[in-house]
């Protein structure tokens, strides 16, 4: 086959050399409400292309590798005082995989356990395109049926204006949750920061 990114013949569908070349993964963080953060590996710009075959049925093979390089990576050098979730949003699976569950995959460590099937959307409005006005008239209205009492990260593939995220965020702290900050792939906003 042939590598996605160089088109160089591959035995993945990403080559070992774009894998350590081009999609070396940052840190980016985000204040997307008073304190609290969303922290993102790359930039949409770097790896938009990537991102949109997760709509294809080989989506899951690249979105394994992107979190393999980040998500994996972060996990590894994680550190804390006790064991905390990381909660996927809305991850139903649509073209045989979640995309977000299989970020939330690689998450799993000694101290981030993954919990899957908990926090999902009762409205499933597709926000890709549309206004700021049109995502705050249309809300998720999320659904949480998971352990209470918790701390968890929230695992998303992107963040844009981050209404996701903060309505996620209220519903699992009515559900006694604290939620630490978010993890996505990629980050559509202007004012990154390293």
């Amino acid at each position: 086959m042939r590598c996605l990114v160089c088109e160089s013949l591959s035995f993945s569908i990403i080559c070992k050399n774009c894998q350590e070349d081009l999609l070396k993964s940052n840190f980016y963080k985000r204040e997307i409400d008073k304190d609290f953060f969303v922290y993102s590996f790359y930039t949409y710009g770097e790896i938009k292309e990537l991102l949109n075959c997760k709509y294809e049925f080989y989506g899951d093979r690249v979105l394994n590798i992107l979190a393999k390089l980040s998500f994996e990576k972060f996990a590894s050098n994680f550190d804390f005082t006790n064991q905390i979730y990381a909660i996927p949003i809305d991850d139903f699976v649509k073209k045989d995989f979640s995309h977000s569950a299989i970020l939330v995959h690689h998450l799993k460590s000694k101290y981030i356990t993954p919990i899957y099937n908990t926090l999902h959307a009762k409205h499933r409005v597709k926000y890709a395109g549309k206004s700021l006005e049109f995502r705050k008239q249309n809300i998720r209205d999320f659904r949480y049926s998971g352990e209470k009492n918790i701390q968890a990260i929230l695992v998303d593939d992107i963040v844009t204006t981050g209404l996701t995220m903060k309505e996620a965020k209220k519903v699992l702290e009515e559900n006694g949750c604290e939620v630490l900050f978010a993890l996505t792939l990629s980050d559509l906003g202007a004012n990154i920061t390293h």
